[in-house]
């Protein structure tokens, strides 16, 4: 199975959590009074991020309906949203993007150990 495959079905997913269906955990990022929830899909989060691998062994989903919910303080809501849809989607166009954007997404994929994305960031400075 090619990577692309697998990431056009993660795109898939992405449309349907839109629904705000099949989620089974909310990551809250910013602080007050700005924090926004997002929702999302363990086991994507789990294999596309150590970091919250790391976190999500420690803090198991109960078999009582009761969702996970993750704390990212440090990360803001629109910079969450571009790193989630990359951990979905697999790629990142950073056209779109001012060189301020891009040093806050790159110290997020860095809190969250995803070495790919920041392996490509650093490239678009070098």
């Amino acid at each position: 199975m090619s990577k692309m495959w697998t990431f056009r079905k993660l795109r898939k997913i992405i449309k349907t959590d839109q629904k705000e269906e099949y989620y089974d955990i909310t990551v809250e990022v910013d602080n007050d009074p700005y924090i926004k929830i997002f929702r999302a899909h363990m086991v994507i989060l789990h294999n596309r991020s150590p970091y919250l691998r790391r976190i999500l062994s420690t803090n198991k989903k109960k078999n009582d309906g009761t969702l996970v919910h993750l704390k990212l303080p440090n990360i803001l809501p629109e910079i969450f949203q571009i790193i989630l849809s990359y951990i979905y989607g697999g790629n990142l166009s950073l056209n779109e993007y001012d060189n301020s954007d891009i040093i806050q997404i790159l110290i997020a994929a860095n809190e969250l150990s995803l070495q790919d994305l920041i392996t490509y960031l650093q490239s678009f400075f070098n």
